[in-house]
């Protein structure tokens, strides 16, 4: 059963077609992002297989370049005898197969940024109402109701069954406004059953069982990129056709929202891994990309590990979302972070000419969501419930209408990716740092978890939506610093009801080593929400001390300098659980502070240090893992409820 579900496959096929409108942004990001002590352009694993003698072996790899392809870049790949290409339109890159010992001598080219190996990609596997997403699609009597109608969502998944009734909208038409498949099999339908399972907790309706399994955004738009194949299995050059497709056709759809639910090892740097700088090009174009945290939180011994995070999970554009469990109930009193759910730091690396790694180090997750045995659409004879019978929810016996039941970071990332959608139908305008900005201030701390294991907190989706329609509509990269966010004086109280109960949103963000609070992130303009930044640009590092650029932020915006155990209340409140220079101290070599082994509060900092004999991370192969997608934390589930059969149109 595991190597049905999580096996590895390594695909090779690959060339290089550049569009001139977008190598410009892929130099401007490989020179913003450069470390000058970084030398090395190619993965370690590569360099071992050379270094053992196994130069002649084939790899697949993907060779990022930094200008456009010319007629000396196809003469070198031939002489070092590369085959198997195939051409992306959008990102410089190309897929090929090519003995070890002819990609390190394509690394040394001067025209080539970083060679990668095409690593596997997995899957990672009463919302509505513990969420806030029913009352921000219900409105309210001063307030209009929003359900995502005219934002596309983009799934990048297993395919979505198009049969099952979650993907209509009230009028019967089909929601899955397109479909491609990028596997291989020529078809889009969903025969592993884990993007069927995504997209409704992102989008689907409430026709089922009275709305009892209405997803985030139940009218949004879904596009449906089939890149996992009837066993769950892809690979990084499927993952980057299609974000490649993205960038080609995203107008056309109104993709504003991109859902990754799977991830592969990171080991190699953000700065180089080829999928997140695929996606901070995505970003850049204004799309938001979410990505899960992973499901690798504690080891087989049962405790907490950290620096777990998959790729593209580890690439700071990305809102990287981790699991939390919900007990079933509404209330968020008893709310935790899911003991699977994986915890930063990034632990994804460069290495120098002397072979000292620099570690990324970046506080992820993001933000937290629920991810626990939640329950929603079942795609027809897949084989994840053919394997598993019991993750048949029971809900009904019409194929059109069943529900089935998973866990894991994967479901998470969707209830983040459905309230973008909600937030961008409230205000087009919003820039991706403002979204992610705004998920992360309105989010609620969860009280005794760091912000290694939720980052911001627990998502609010009632709170984000509130913020986002108070944001000015006319702000854009020329606004300057200071100037006024909201459309109205006086923000709103920073503070949620959901079910009846009340809580304070954490009031501040994550930037890629640190946090800042303060009522400016919302009430006055920062620059870095302008398209093409990261939060963190305006964060300066020296000396063990954190400080922020004035020309990027407003002065009321503050910095903190340890990672916390928060008590509910504030990002910023809580145990000194992490002093921050720590982490961005990646100039130290092995043996610093941060090395895999080293404990660190509550756990140990682990990476590629856990790896299988041939440098590959085991991730989602351990049977925690394993356990986690299929069954979650021992704890209750969602409330089974009976379908009767007719179609409910009141959601």
């Amino acid at each position: 059963m595991r190597r049905l579900l999580y096996p590895i496959l390594w695909s090779g096929i690959g060339s290089l077609l550049l569009l001139s409108l977008f190598i410009p942004q892929w130099r401007s990001h490989a020179q913003s992002t450069g470390d000058g002590q970084q030398k090395t352009k190619i993965s370690k694993k590569i360099l071992d297989k050379v270094a053992a003698g196994q130069g002649s072996d084939t790899v697949d790899v993907i060779i990022e370049a930094t200008g456009g392809a010319d007629q000396s870049f196809e003469t070198a790949l031939a002489e070092a005898g590369a085959n198997n290409v195939t051409k992306l339109d959008n990102f410089p890159i190309s897929i090929v197969s090519v003995p070890a010992d002819g990609a390190l001598n394509l690394s040394n080219r001067s025209d080539v940024a970083f060679v990668s190996l095409d690593r596997e990609v997995r899957p990672m596997g009463h919302v509505s109402a513990t969420t806030g997403a029913d009352a921000v699609r219900k409105g309210s009597d001063t307030s209009v109701g929003f359900d995502g109608s005219g934002i596309g969502i983009a799934i990048v998944d297993s395919g979505i069954d198009t049969g099952h009734r979650s993907f209509l909208n009230k009028t019967n038409d089909p929601r899955v406004v397109h479909s491609e498949d990028f596997t291989g099999e020529g078809r889009t339908d969903d025969p592993y059953g884990h993007g069927t399972h995504v997209a409704s907790l992102a989008a689907g309706n409430g026709r089922i069982a009275q709305a009892k399994y209405i997803g985030i955004a139940p009218n949004a738009s879904l596009i449906n990129l089939r890149v996992l194949d009837s066993e769950g299995v892809g690979s990084t050059k499927s993952v980057l056709q299609a974000l490649d497709w993205i960038a080609s056709n995203h107008s056309q759809y109104n993709i504003r929202v991109v859902n990754l639910s799977l991830g592969m090892p990171a080991v190699d740097s953000y700065r180089n891994d080829p999928i997140c700088r695929a996606v901070r090009a995505l970003v850049d174009q204004g799309i938001v990309v979410f990505a899960a945290a992973g499901n690798n939180g504690k080891g087989s011994d049962g405790n907490k590990v950290y620096g777990h995070i998959h790729s593209p999970g580890n690439e700071p554009s990305a809102i990287t979302v981790g699991a939390t469990n919900t007990f079933g109930t509404d209330s968020r009193d008893d709310d935790r972070v899911a003991t699977f759910s994986s915890r930063g730091p990034t632990r994804s690396f460069t290495t120098d000419d002397g072979g000292v790694r620099h570690y990324d180090n970046l506080i992820k997750p993001d933000l937290v969501a629920p991810g626990n045995r939640l329950i929603d659409a079942e795609a027809a004879g897949n084989l994840l419930v053919t394997q598993n019978p019991s993750l048949d929810a029971g809900i009904s016996q019409n194929v059109s209408r069943k529900m089935m039941t998973l866990s894991g970071s994967s479901m998470a990332t969707p209830i983040a990716a459905g309230t973008a959608a909600l937030m961008l139908q409230a205000n087009p305008n919003l820039t991706p740092n403002l979204v992610k900005a705004l998920l992360m201030y309105t989010a609620q701390p969860l009280a005794g978890f760091n912000m290694l294991e939720q980052g911001a907190g627990q998502i609010n989706v009632a709170g984000a939506a509130q913020l986002a329609s108070l944001v000015r509509g006319d702000v854009n990269g020329a606004t300057a610093v200071g100037s006024p966010l909201l459309s109205v004086a006086t923000p709103p109280q920073a503070q949620t009801t959901i079910a009846g109960r009340s809580f304070t949103w954490s009031r501040g963000i994550i930037l890629n080593h640190t946090y800042v609070t303060g009522v400016d992130i919302i009430t006055k303009y920062q620059v870095v929400y302008s398209p093409g930044m990261l939060l963190g640009s305006g964060v300066i590092t020296g000396d063990g001390i954190l400080q922020l650029d004035p020309s990027l932020f407003s002065e009321g915006v503050i910095t903190g300098d340890q990672i916390l155990t928060s008590y509910g209340v504030i990002t910023g409140d809580g145990a000194s659980f992490l002093a921050t220079n720590l982490l961005f101290q990646d100039l130290l070599s092995e043996g610093s502070f941060l090395s895999d082994g080293v404990i660190t509060g509550d756990g140990v900092i682990t990476g590629d240090g856990v790896i299988t004999g041939d440098g590959v991370i085991t991730g989602d192969l351990i049977p925690i893992a394993q356990a986690a997608m299929l069954n979650g934390d021992d704890s209750a589930t969602m409330t089974n409820a009976s379908d009767d059969g007719s179609d409910c149109l009141n959601y």
